[in-house]
């Protein structure tokens, strides 16, 4: 193609590609029978199905095991719900009625996403976790082969409408030189596969589909651009560059200090003990995001004390004599726990999340403030707590309160607006706070951080959102106190030196993205970090800021 044509999409990891497109393979349900089944073939149907997804689930698994870190979490995950009982339950009876077992798959798992898309949240991001194994079980009934990602004869540039969980934990870095895809966010399976392997990665490209396949396209995932038609000899040097900066990225060892000698603190965001083991066998000097409700998310009752003192410390003994921030219970219909959480709400999303869980269950709160308290009894390093979805005064005195009378450090997550508005009155409250910039981000620009559709809005470089951050920090340097970023913010390079700029005195994201945001932040000064953040705010839009702030930094 000669005319040159370059179409953008939403940035994720950073990096430069000159390959082939190649396009995942989707397997297309075709129109299926839906003539009632005899009575004496619908048990037959039922084992059918039943094999299909044993089939489809073992497969699933046996790539987990082979698959690490965060990628084999996902595999998992998706395994087990291939094998859900409520699901195969609601099939069995389907079929059991005269449905045909790839109809009764397709009608129970578009039941199921209904019912996850009006709960929000993590929950509504399952829909493609679901719709993904259903194709699988349907392809196996239909006897075709399993969809996903093409065997490649050539390093490419893998293209997609959106991968599920089964695709992005095989990729191979070698092989998939970037990746973009038409749907997904900042926050999609795609998005964190991603960064755990460093793959360059660009979604929500509307205009993807004009991209042929085979075609050479040019990739700059830093600027969220795919280019058709680049000149050779133009994007060729830049792209050796590249590999040779992100080369450099795998030989760092730390500790995180910028060019002009500052040391900035870089923690991980962790949800169990094994991830702190991996966490502390890498270069974190800490945790600044203990996700205590993933512990808890598969339990039908509210673990005792002793339960959940031994899980804390599980993550304390990872990182002795180094900081911990471990944050209370976020649950919420988006994020369920069965004794912790309401049923349903109209709005997840604006309904009762975080504190507002605890606060109509005061037990509940302080109960596992207990239990942080006694896990820290044996762990000789800072043992920091921080409350999600804090909006108002008297719930911040309310927390700091509860929380200093356990002898921990105080602190608050700022991801309401109104914590952002009202900071300088909770910073006389509290010890520190953190930064979530994924929901802060979600509320500030009024859009749904898990709907593809609204990903150019629930990009974290959005100036209505720095402008927030500046503010915070800002203040938390006026009254000394701490200001972590524990978002999805943190892990990206370019946005941690901004961040760093604008006073932010700690930055907490996957273990597996410290190396790049730890390389990047070595290779600036002080002074460009804080011209980078002076010039974001006086942007348009997130492309406009990232383009300010790569200016600033000396960078392409």
């Amino acid at each position: 193609m000669s005319t040159e044509k370059t179409i953008y999409g939403t940035p994720v990891v950073n990096g430069l590609a000159y390959a082939p497109a190649a396009w995942v393979s989707r397997f297309q349900i075709p129109k299926l029978d839906a003539t009632p089944l005899p009575e004496s073939e619908r048990e037959t149907e039922t084992t059918r199905f039943d094999q299909a997804a044993a089939t489809v689930s073992a497969r699933l698994a046996a790539r987990a095991k082979q698959a690490v870190g965060t990628a084999s979490d996902v595999l998992a995950a998706q395994s087990e719900l291939s094998a859900d009982p409520g699901y195969r339950q609601m099939v069995h009876q389907a079929i059991k009625a005269g449905t045909p077992a790839a109809v009764a798959a397709l009608q129970t798992t578009e039941k199921f996403c209904a019912m996850f898309e009006k709960a929000g949240g993590l929950m509504a991001e399952r829909t493609t976790d679901l719709r993904d194994i259903c194709t699988r079980v349907v392809a196996e009934l239909l006897g075709e082969p399993e969809p996903g990602v093409p065997q490649l004869r050539e390093p490419s540039v893998l293209l997609a409408d959106d991968l599920a969980p089964a695709d992005t934990a095989g990729l191979n870095p070698e092989m998939i030189l970037a990746l973009v895809t038409e749907q997904g966010g900042p926050t999609s399976h795609t998005s964190i596969i991603a960064r755990q392997l460093g793959i360059p990665c660009i979604v929500a490209m509307r205009e993807l589909g004009c991209v042929p396949p085979g075609e050479k396209v040019f990739v700059d995932a830093s600027l969220g651009s795919l280019t058709l038609g680049a000149p050779v000899h133009a994007v060729l040097p830049r792209v050796e560059a590249d590999v040779r900066a992100r080369e450099a990225i795998k030989n760092w060892a730390g500790p995180a200090r910028l060019a002009s000698g500052e040391e900035v603190e870089l923690l991980a965001n962790v949800q169990d003990g094994a991830g702190a083991q991996k966490a502390a066998s890498g270069y974190a000097q800490g945790v600044g995001l203990f996700r205590t409700e993933l512990c808890f998310l598969d339990s039908t009752h509210e673990p005792t004390l002793d339960e959940q003192a031994a899980v804390y410390r599980e993550v304390l003994t990872a990182f002795p004599n180094q900081k911990v921030v471990t944050r209370t219970l976020d649950s919420g219909s988006d994020k369920p726990i069965a004794w912790a959480t309401l049923e349903q709400e109209p709005n997840p999303a604006l309904g009762v999340r975080g504190l507002r869980t605890t606060g109509l269950n005061q037990g509940l709160f302080t109960r596992q403030l207990d239990a942080i308290a006694a896990a820290s009894k044996q762990h000789s390093g800072k043992n920091w707590v921080m409350v999600p979805m804090v909006s108002t005064l008297p719930e911040v005195k309310w927390v700091t309160k509860l929380i200093r009378e356990r002898g921990l450090v105080a602190g608050i997550m700022v991801e309401v607006p109104a914590a952002a508005i009202m900071i300088d009155h909770f910073l006389e409250e509290v010890d520190f706070v953190s930064i979530g910039t994924n929901d802060l981000t979600q509320y500030v620009m009024a859009a749904d951080r898990m709907n593809a559709n609204l990903a150019t809005y629930t990009d974290s470089w959005q100036p209505a959102v720095l402008t927030l951050i500046a503010r915070v920090a800002r203040v938390g340097q006026e009254k000394g106190k701490p200001v972590g970023v524990c978002g999805e913010a943190a892990a990206d390079p370019v946005l941690a030196c901004v961040l760093i700029g604008m006073g932010v005195t700690s930055l907490s994201m996957a273990a597996t993205a410290i190396p790049g945001v730890g390389a990047q932040l070595g290779a600036v000064t002080l002074d460009q970090c804080q011209a980078a953040a002076a010039a974001v705010l006086q942007a348009a839009d997130a492309g406009d800021a990232r383009a300010r702030a790569r200016r600033a930094l000396g960078l392409r």
